[in-house]
Formats: structure tokens, sequence, C-alpha cells
């Protein structure tokens, strides 16, 4: 019997799961030949630690997956950053999970922010799809230099600078909330107005 995945807002009692998922972050990234920011464990057991990232295990408390939370330009825009899955645990529909849950999450810590990502990967690009992100120009994206710092320990990063910034390997995507609502925000808009709908139609017959 398979056990049941719990996808949540990390807590600090989570920052026991850092190292293992810095390790797997790391071999995942050499296994594509591309890369995400490395980052380390203390800098994972922050995150957890302040409320800015989700979490997903089973019942039994086995990791499963993990995402995190960083704001750039004074929280003019943020990135749902370091998504990962343990491997026994992928194409089972758990990151398309935590990747809606970072991103309901992050609306509510910075609703007026802008949320992007830079990523390689197709399956990542329909879920940013599917939550409102439209693809952009890395110009539309932020200018921090400790963002783009970042991409230093991914193999990519000559030709992300031999082209001035301007474009690389990765696609860039980007929510503007002052623009379009993201699909679970639309969809449950539409419900509430479906229900007054249906409620108004009910007392018209009366």
């Amino acid at each position: 019997m398979e056990q049941k995945i719990i996808v949540r807002v990390a807590q600090s009692g989570d920052v026991s799961y850092a190292k293992a998922i810095t390790d797997e972050m790391e071999s995942s990234a050499k296994a594509r030949g591309t890369g995400i920011a490395k980052r380390s464990p203390e800098y994972v057991a922050k995150k957890i630690e302040e409320g800015k990232s989700v979490i997903a295990h089973t019942e039994d408390g086995t990791w499963v997956g993990f995402c995190y939370i960083e704001a750039w330009q004074h929280g003019q825009f943020v990135a749902n950053s370091g998504l990962i899955v343990a491997p026994a645990f992928r194409k089972s529909g758990i990151a398309k999970k935590i990747k809606q849950t970072i991103f309901q999450l992050s609306r509510e810590k910075y609703p007026s922010s802008k949320i992007f990502g830079l990523t390689t990967g197709l399956a990542v690009m329909k879920i940013n799809s599917e939550l409102g992100y439209e693809p952009v120009t890395y110009s539309e994206l932020t200018d921090d230099e400790e963002f783009w710092a970042g991409c230093k320990s991914c193999v990519n990063y000559e030709i992300l600078m031999s082209k001035d910034r301007k474009n690389c390997m990765c696609t860039a995507m980007l929510f503007d909330p002052n623009e379009v609502l993201s699909k679970v925000e639309a969809d449950a808009k539409q419900a509430k107005q479906k229900k007054g709908f249906n409620i108004l139609n009910w007392f018209s017959k009366k």
C-alpha cells in the first residue's frame, strides 16, 4: 500500500532534511547537465526556519520534495527556487503540488510582487503556465546582482555572460499580479461567481 504524501509549509523541525535536500539538488543538477544555484544545508535550513519553503514527505517522515522562496529588489520580485523531488517519487505529480503550494505561499507573503523563474524543464514550464506565468525576456526579470551571481554554479554560466545576461539555455517565466490572475485564483473567482449566479436563478424562480 502506497503511503500518503503530505505537502505543506515547512516548519523549524524540518531542518533535519536540509542536508538530504542539498545533496539531491547537486546530484540532480549534475545528471541533467544544467544547474540551479548551489545552496548549502545552512541556507536551506534558514529558509525553513523563516517559513519561506514548502516540503513534501510521506507519513513515516521520508523526504519527498522541496522548494523555497527568494525575494529580490526589496520584494519587487520573488522567485520560487530550488524545486527538487527525490528520484523515487518523480513522475508522481508531486512536483506540481509543491509548485502550487509554494506559489500560494508566495502570493500570501508577497501579494504585490512579480513571481519569476528560470527553467530548462518542460514539465516545470507547463506547471508555471497553469499558474499564470508567461514566457518573458530576461530584461523583465530582476536586475539584482546577487540573483545573477547565483547562476555561477551552473554549467551554462559562460553562455549567459557571453550574451550579456540577455538570454541563456533557461526559459524565463513571469507572473505579474497586476496583469493576470493565477489559474487557481481565476478558478476560485469563477466558482464564486457561478455560485452567486445559481442563487440568483433560484430566487428568480420563486
